[in-house]
């Protein structure tokens, strides 16, 4: 598979995003371990989770374990694969969202995240969402520390504008890997975050590249470029999507959510989707 650079770690062009297959509407175990081994088999070699992707209270770090055990039973074939998570973004268990941007609480996550994914160092760790509560500067003066006490290799942030991703690589020094914002064909609002960390050699990971878990079904329909591209590929509108996103800069690696191996194994071939220019026009001004 065609293979993309964050921070120091080589991983595949298109990531798995695991939040599907532990929030409402989650697959049993067995279906879950099985789509993170097809997303191995496909080349997959990057993983997004979050202490967050869980559906009750007392569920906290759900997805995080899931994937730690996937990853152990797949054996020595997961060796190379990169699993980031976050914190700072909560389910309190009644489907609402918050935050918690203290410095106190996501140096917390991060040792209680390290310990559920079984590993002595986070390989990316990134600050969820800012905190309308918490100075900014202050959480991620947080992933200073986490970096400097080895309790993560690499930092990121996510859903993030211009200003705090500036912000963020001036007080991590220039360590800064990684920025994971929402971006698809239907919410285009974070393509100016995109072109600025193409810019600053950041990586850019697309969170819900196709739309969301509803809508990623409804996209060749209420997208008719991504259909139109797609029936002359002979492949799904979500390989276009994908591919789209892939051609836009070098630094993109999208996330997309899977919940069925078959589902991300058809995401996994957008990397290889190779789009003409004139096709990656259309799809822009779609």
């Amino acid at each position: 598979m065609q293979q993309r650079t964050i921070g120091q770690r080589e991983v595949s062009a298109i990531g798995l995003g695991g939040m599907p297959m532990s929030i409402e509407g989650r697959p049993d175990r067995e279906r879950s371990i099985a789509t993170i081994h097809a997303a191995l088999d496909a080349g997959v070699t990057f993983i997004d989770t979050a202490d967050s992707y869980h559906l009750l209270a007392g569920e906290v770090g759900h997805n995080e374990e899931l994937i730690a055990a996937a990853l152990r039973s797949y054996g020595p074939g997961a060796d190379g694969v990169l699993v980031a998570t976050k914190a700072g973004h909560l389910r309190p268990g009644d489907g609402s969202w918050t935050q918690d941007g203290r410095p106190e609480y996501i140096k917390r996550s991060a040792r209680e995240s390290a310990r559920r994914l079984g590993v002595e160092a986070i390989g990316l760790f990134q600050f969820h969402r800012p905190d309308p509560q918490v100075p900014y500067a202050d959480s991620i003066g947080a992933l200073v520390e986490l970096l400097d006490e080895g309790v993560i290799e690499q930092a990121g942030i996510s859903n993030a504008t211009i200003e705090q991703i500036d912000q963020a690589q001036q007080i991590l020094s220039g360590r800064l890997v990684s920025v994971q914002n929402q971006f698809s064909p239907a919410f285009r609002s974070s393509l100016d975050e995109l072109r600025h960390c193409a810019q600053l050699g950041i990586a850019f990971l697309p969170w819900s590249p196709l739309g969301g878990i509803s809508a990623s079904s409804r996209l060749g329909d209420e997208h008719g470029a991504f259909g139109q591209v797609a029936a002359a590929h002979g492949v799904s509108p979500q390989q276009v999507a994908l591919a789209w996103e892939l051609a836009l800069a070098p630094v993109v690696v999208p996330i997309p959510g899977a919940s069925r191996p078959e589902t991300i194994t058809d995401s996994a071939r957008a990397a290889g989707l190779e789009l003409t220019q004139q096709e990656i026009d259309l799809l822009s001004a779609s």
